[in-house]
């Protein structure tokens, strides 16, 4: 899959490393073209104590990934500048770690977590120069404040599914979940996974070091 957006990237090509349809929407809205790989890594066998650490390491195994399926024929071509973006994602409340909840009961669990309280979407983007190897990488942690969840909605949106099968357990930017979020600290496309002012960061560091 590739997308074609004029203008903003005739001196490089992007791959971004990632099967998630927010990260591709941001990224096209940010005016790249670039092509889709999906990392296909066993994420739960990468355990850390600290999210952010957890986040830093899942998004350096996609990058290990993909380059391993580039390498031969799909290399890029030397004369022209490829930059790989993988980013990984977590959310944080009271102080635990929340990925992608693997049952109905824990994404209830989650939600119910968030009410009246805070959490903490802690995002790690990597941009890889595969020409040259080097690397650029950072955080980004916007904060969520929560009003009262009722149970009503829970129940709803966990029996529905499609709601929460991401990170947390909880599509924070759905209209229907907008009444209950208090504050955001920070930025709704960091929310969704790739925090835009960072990605761009990393990207215009790797290219002047070329």
């Amino acid at each position: 899959m590739a997308a074609s957006i004029s203008g903003k990237s005739p001196r490089f090509k992007i791959i971004l490393g990632s099967s998630s349809p927010a990260r591709r929407e941001i990224l096209a809205d940010m005016g790249y073209e670039f092509t889709v790989m999906s990392a296909d890594i066993d994420e739960r066998a990468i355990r850390m104590e600290e999210p952010e650490q957890l986040v830093k390491a899942l998004a350096e195994a996609k990058a290990e990934a993909i380059k391993q399926k580039l390498q031969g024929d799909s290399a890029p071509d030397s004369d022209q500048p490829a930059l790989m973006i993988t980013s990984d994602q977590v959310m944080v409340s009271k102080g635990i770690i929340r990925e992608r909840p693997r049952s109905a009961e824990a994404a209830r669990e989650f939600i119910k977590g968030y009410s009246d309280d805070r959490a903490f979407a802690v995002n790690f983007v990597l941009v890889t120069n595969l020409s040259t190897g080097a690397t650029k990488g950072g955080w980004d942690i916007p904060e969520i404040k929560f009003q009262h969840i009722p149970d009503e909605f829970i129940d709803t949106v966990v029996n529905q599914g499609d709601m929460t099968c991401v990170a947390g357990g909880l599509k924070l930017t759905h209209p229907s979940v907008q009444p209950f979020i208090k504050e955001l600290v920070g930025t709704v496309d960091s929310v969704r996974g790739l925090p835009r002012e960072l990605t761009e960061k990393l990207i215009g560091e790797l290219l002047q070091e070329e």
